[in-house]
């Protein structure tokens, strides 16, 4: 689109070469054309910010170009032309989604304070186009990085769920992104123009969280000398991120429950509960309900966030993901750091890919900082790299296996139930210190087990 080009419409000639005059003293660029089928073809070669069209004409009217301006769903804005004798046709326009209009003759002060009304619309409208493209690269599903099974599968719930209003429960470790994923859902929601409101409930005082939450009114409690509203009340029409959802106390608990059964807002010191439209979100890399089991969370509550759960692995389970995501994740430092020139050796993705990332994402992220800041060469290399993770291995454990293969032949599934059994007995059967060792998650050790039929001795069936 051009940013100052306007099509001036006008079977009139030489109306038009007069609007071009006046338009252009006032700084503008100005196209013309004779009737709606000539506008049409200048709309889709010059793309104009804005159009001033003659409500009559002889070919194709001002209401059709409208029409076809409104069809194509054109970033375009429209203003009218018209007689005096035609000003209720020219106010039907502006309900059929025509800016403004102008009457005839020209009042050329008046016109041009309306293109001015006009031009500044547009250039709102082009702002929120930006920001909207800006966050779709941010928030949009298909831009969160990676393309694992266990991932996908994650992400394609959660674009369905985020058509609907039901309330979901995040879970996963800390730093897997279950916060970036809660502003996806919210983003490509129909709540998206609304606020996003996000309340740590593990990082505030128990005696301060309800009134962040909840708010309260003037005199609530000593030192309430004017109302304050809460973040549930910020979130009205939105969404409400509940983060760290697990760290809410019992008595707030109860309260959260009447906000998702009847949408009712318990303001601290008011009379009478307010009515609210809130989606929430809960996140929380506690299992809930093994705290339902221990007393620690309400069973009612539980159930009533986990309409639809969704978890988010863990980075070792998704191991493929990771040198996409760490060439994302170095991109974005670079540029935050003003080091557009330092590459990263394939040495170094090959041992963020062996390294099991107990603090996932995050972790990943403050690595691949620490490396960026204080490398002095042009390139990362193994040598950049912290203790904790290192050089890759030379060699493995497999190539050893390599190298003594018989001629006859070996059965798979026997050396690896021999290795399940070694590795089980080196810690005593502690299933998650064996699949540690074996670098595989604990869910893949017992099915591993299970096809192999392994138990303890003692232990049952």
């Amino acid at each position: 689109m051009n940013r100052n080009l306007i099509l001036v419409v006008d079977d009139d000639s030489s109306l038009r070469r007069v609007m071009k005059m006046q338009l252009e003293e006032a700084g503008y660029e100005v196209a013309m054309a004779g009737d709606g089928a000539q506008a049409r073809e200048a709309i889709e070669q010059k793309r104009p910010k804005l159009v001033i069209t003659d409500l009559r004409m002889p070919v194709s009217d001002g209401m059709d170009l409208l029409g076809y301006v409104r069809e194509e769903r054109l970033e375009t804005t429209v203003i009218m032309m018209t007689a005096f004798a035609t000003v209720e046709t020219a106010v039907q326009a502006m309900k059929d989604g025509a800016y403004d209009y102008v009457t005839k003759p020209i009042d050329y002060e008046a016109l041009t304070l309306a293109v001015h009304r006009a031009m500044e619309r547009q250039n709102l409208l082009d702002e929120v186009r930006t920001l909207r493209s800006a966050l779709d690269q941010k928030y949009g599903f298909e831009n969160i990085v990676g393309r694992s099974k266990p991932l996908l599968r994650v992400l394609e719930m959660a674009s369905r769920v985020a058509q609907h209003d039901s309330t979901v429960l995040i879970g996963g470790e800390t730093g897997t992104g279950k916060e970036l994923l809660a502003r996806a859902v919210h983003h490509n929601s129909r709540r998206r123009s609304k606020p996003f409101i996000t309340i740590n409930c593990g990082a505030i005082p128990k005696e301060l969280l309800e009134s962040e939450l909840f708010g309260y009114t003037r005199g609530a409690f000593s030192g309430a000398y004017a109302p304050k509203p809460g973040k549930i009340e910020a979130a009205d029409g939105g969404t409400l991120c509940l983060d760290a959802g697990g760290g809410l106390p019992l008595d707030m608990q109860v309260k959260l429950l009447r906000l998702l059964q009847n949408g009712e807002l318990d303001k601290i010191g008011a009379a009478e509960t307010r009515v609210v439209d809130v989606r929430v979100i809960a996140a929380t890399h506690r299992d809930l309900k093994a705290m339902v089991e221990d007393e620690a969370f309400r069973e009612d509550l539980y159930y009533r966030l986990a309409v639809v759960p969704l978890v988010l692995p863990p980075l070792r389970e998704r191991r493929d993901d990771i040198p996409d995501l760490a060439q994302h994740l170095f991109r974005g430092l670079k540029e935050r750091h003003g080091l557009a020139g330092l590459r990263m050796s394939p040495a170094v993705v090959s041992a963020l890919m062996h390294y099991r990332w107990p603090g996932n994402i995050r972790e990943l992220e403050n690595v691949l900082e620490r490396m960026v800041v204080l490398s002095s060469r042009e390139e990362l290399t193994a040598a950049d790299l912290p203790p904790e993770i290192g050089p890759p291995p030379a060699a493995t454990r497999a190539d050893e296996f390599m190298r003594e293969l018989p001629d006859e032949g070996i059965s798979l599934e026997n050396i690896e139930r021999e290795l399940l059994v070694r590795a089980l007995d080196k810690f005593g059967w502690n299933q998650t210190k064996a699949a540690r060792y074996l670098d595989i998650s604990r869910r893949t050790l017992i099915y591993r087990m299970e096809k192999h039929g392994l138990a303890r001795e003692g232990d049952a069936a």
